[in-house]
């Protein structure tokens, strides 16, 4: 039996609009679908975004995005060329060597006080490449800490031992050094003050 010209245009469309409904019910719904529920249960804190809570229980960020921190008693982080706002992240792409990239230079080191007996720590006077970078280094974590100490009204030894302890439940850089996540730090000083001045019974 003899297939015209129109039967074998009419099989090859229905063949593709099959094929179509397919790829978008495996990959656009069955995959997704699939990846989310192991997800879920394999990770549930990053699949939910690795949110943090204060001590009441409230949701306040990200483990995964920076704050902008200005209070004295409170760690601050990195440089951001997007303000820290997550729906836009990203880097300045200027040049190293550009006049604004050594202002905001400058601005760091005077908001730090830092001068050349106390030189800034890299990783506080640049912006990431993304504006976003939750965490600082030890290095940059212990340059703060006695702004902190004073501004908390607390022994200088209880924040370099939270610093301390951050830093060992972090992912170490190629130097061996902890990194420190500033909102999670911050978090914890929050929460161990809170417990030293509420009343006892």
């Amino acid at each position: 039996m003899k297939i015209t010209l129109m039967e074998q245009t009419s099989a090859n469309i229905m063949t593709s609009i099959r094929v179509t409904v397919a790829t978008i019910v495996l990959c656009g719904g069955i995959y997704p679908l699939a990846l989310y529920v192991f997800a879920r249960l394999a990770a549930p804190e990053s699949a939910s975004g690795s949110l943090l809570r204060d001590p009441s229980g409230q949701v306040v960020g990200s483990r995964l995005i920076a704050q902008g921190f200005t209070e004295a008693r409170y760690f601050w982080p990195r440089p951001s060329a997007v303000k820290y706002n997550g729906a836009g992240a990203g880097g300045s792409n200027l040049s190293p060597a550009g006049p604004e990239v050594r202002q905001r230079a400058v601005q760091s080191v005077a908001d730090f006080s830092a001068d050349h007996l106390r030189p800034l720590p890299a990783d506080l006077a640049t912006a990431s490449g993304s504006g976003l970078d939750p965490y600082i280094t030890r290095q940059a974590a212990r340059y703060q800490a006695s702004r902190v100490a004073r501004a908390r009204g607390v022994p200088l030894s209880v924040i370099e031992a939270a610093i301390q302890l951050e830093a060992d439940g972090q992912a170490l850089l190629p130097t061996g050094e902890g990194l420190v996540n500033v909102l999670s730090l911050n978090l914890k000083l929050d929460a161990g003050q809170q417990r030293m001045t509420e009343p006892r019974h």
